[in-house]
């Protein structure tokens, strides 16, 4: 007697069901066995069964059910056969349906439970008892970052390239009108590259800056930028501050998870000693409130969040006057300017292919009276005889046209207070005297540490965690930061006049030095243009300045008065830089690597 059986394949559900894999159904004898092929055989597999030969043609077809090859079997017993199993049949169909609803459904309770990407961020608002409409807590923002300067727009792009959704809120997003941000060295440049934004300094009429030509009493030379190594579009760049700004910020717009807001943060938010978001005024005078895991501040010199974020130590040594030459050619093209004039620098270079920004420095908060016209007759009667003759009529031209500008330079070193849900970056972070024009680079490598930092992060909402891998950033900024700061306070306090034999001669012997060229000139211009962060090396060339100097005093024959000069001249170097080093940190600056923060893994989200 025959015992038919029922043979089927793997059920798998619809979305992991390879083409080979079917659903099929057989009758067979008793003594009859079914040898199925290899998932990537193409043979045609035969199995013979009541109802003939089964055949199938591909792995991936149906059973084909042949009834003229069963001999000795009637038509009727045949039909019988069919109806016996044809109940069968349909119940087990039925059964695999219910089955792959079943796995289907599961799938989809795992799905969910699954993170998801970061979304495109929606503000949304709700309404509150009092019918004011305050932002929305679940509103799905990563970082709010505070102003939208260099550093808060550069930001802005960099963490919506890395899939965050930023808030940025900006007190004023028309352009800006500034004397200073107008000069960005190659080491910057490199940055922007790295961050993709170098087109930002595109269509703004920038211009190539190739290195400074110095002048001193009626001498000059000129010091490359050593650019050797790069690609031939390295160098630095110098433009109208506002243009740039709105060519990041407008960038940074372009990203879906981006948005500018003009408002005026009044207060960051804190509960339990972590930040929650900020508190902001509209444009149109609404009071709001916008949270998120992260807030950055960069609003600034003029900041007025730092306070609860670090240790502010303001210092205006001097004022810049500023003023815009037109028509005006520079006694070496793509080059910027230092005069070593009395009391204190002056800097000259082009902002555009017609015009020359000039800032003259005033030791000094307070300077003389523009209204009155004090700070004419001071720049016609003090300034303008010290510049050299191809600058002096442009000069005069412009102080009669009479847009003349002030602006404090500000110095302070970064001494955070390390706070949950909350981060402090740009000059509302870290100032130096502009003399040097490092500060953008200065914002936009730490932009570069910041992102490298975040980017194995998925989740920012563990504030404490957070807070203390971040450490790690006032460790890594170091060689870029502390270098250009170091450099620029000291360069400053050397090429100022002073009434100090000792000083007189460490600015003489800065200029010779810088002038004898070779490693003596492109080792500190490399430092000064961020394109060799190297701490130790600035101290070694500062000192080599000032053994240069004692040299000199002491050639050809050495008196007691000129080995004294030259015993305060090593003092009065020490008295210069050493205050510096110790105000960025001697242990973060030399010794980073012995500084546990650096060595904190990522925290597990």
């Amino acid at each position: 007697m025959l015992s038919p059986c029922l043979a089927f394949t793997t059920i798998r559900p619809p979305y992991k069901t390879p083409p080979s894999a079917t659903i099929s159904l057989t009758l067979f004898k008793s003594t009859a066995q079914l040898k199925p092929a290899s998932r990537g055989a193409t043979k045609p597999t035969e199995a013979t069964g009541i109802c003939g030969v089964a055949k199938r043609e591909n792995p991936g077809s149906t059973l084909l059910v042949s009834s003229s090859s069963a001999s000795g079997w009637s038509t009727s017993a045949k039909m019988v056969v069919v109806d016996r199993y044809f109940l069968g049949t349909l119940f087990a169909f039925l059964f695999a349906f219910i089955l792959l609803c079943g796995l289907r459904y599961n799938n989809r309770k795992r799905k969910i439970k699954e993170p998801k990407a970061f979304q495109i961020y929606t503000p949304r608002y709700q309404s509150s008892e009092k019918g004011e409409r305050s932002a929305d807590t679940v509103s799905g923002t990563d970082v709010i970052i505070v102003g939208a300067g260099v550093a808060g727009a550069a930001l802005a792009h960099t963490l919506g390239k890395e899939g965050r959704r930023v808030h940025v809120i900006e007190r004023d997003l028309t352009e800006p009108d500034r004397i200073v941000g107008e000069l960005l060295q190659p080491g910057g440049y490199l940055k922007l590259i790295e961050l993709g934004l170098e087109d930002c300094v595109e269509d703004i009429d920038a211009q190539r800056v190739l290195g400074y030509a110095l002048f001193k009493d009626g001498k000059n030379t000129r010091l490359s930028y050593p650019l050797e190594n790069f690609h031939s579009d390295v160098a630095g760049r110098s433009f109208h501050n506002g243009r740039f700004i709105q060519r990041m910020r407008g960038k940074a717009a372009t990203l879906p998870n981006v948005r500018l807001e003009q408002g005026t943060v009044t207060s960051l938010l804190e509960e339990n000693g972590t930040i929650k978001g900020v508190q902001y005024k509209t444009k149109d005078g609404q009071e709001r409130r916008a949270y998120a895991p992260l807030t950055i501040v960069c609003d600034g010199c003029f900041s007025n969040l730092r306070r609860s974020l670090c240790n502010p130590k303001v210092d205006v040594p001097s004022c810049f006057v500023g003023l815009v030459l037109e028509n005006c050619e520079l006694p070496f093209a793509n080059h910027g300017h230092v005069i070593l004039a009395d009391p204190s620098p002056i800097l000259f270079y082009p902002i555009s292919s017609t015009e020359v920004r000039c800032l003259v420095d005033v030791p000094g908060q307070k300077v003389p009276s523009i209204a009155n016209g004090e700070m004419a007759n001071y720049l016609k009667t003090r300034v303008a005889p010290q510049l050299p003759p191809e600058l002096h009529d442009a000069f005069i031209s412009a102080i009669d046209k009479g847009n003349i500008r002030t602006m404090p330079n500000r110095s302070m070193p970064a001494d955070p207070q390390p706070t949950p849900g909350a981060l402090l970056m740009g000059d509302a972070f870290n100032m130096r005297h502009p003399l040097t024009g490092g500060g953008m680079t200065v914002a936009l490598s730490d932009i570069v540490v910041l992102r490298d930092l975040l980017r194995p992060l998925c989740d920012l909402n563990d504030a404490a965690s957070l807070s203390k891998y971040l450490e790690s950033f006032y460790t890594l900024r170091k060689p870029v930061a502390s270098t250009i700061n170091t450099l620029a306070g000291a360069l400053y306090k050397v090429f100022s006049a002073s009434p100090d034999q000792a000083r007189k001669e460490m600015r003489q012997a800065c200029f010779d030095y810088l002038s004898l060229g070779g490693v003596f000139s492109s080792g500190p211009v490399a430092l000064l243009s961020g394109l060799n962060p190297r701490p130790l090396s600035l101290v070694l060339h500062f000192f080599a300045v000032a053994i240069y100097g004692v040299g000199r005093l002491l050639v050809p024959f050495p008196s007691p008065k000129q080995m004294w000069i030259g015993a305060r001249l090593i003092s009065s170097a020490a008295g210069i830089i050493f205050p510096i080093i110790r105000a960025e940190g001697v242990r973060q600056m030399f010794f980073p690597a012995t500084v546990p923060a650096v060595y904190r893994a990522p925290p597990v989200n």
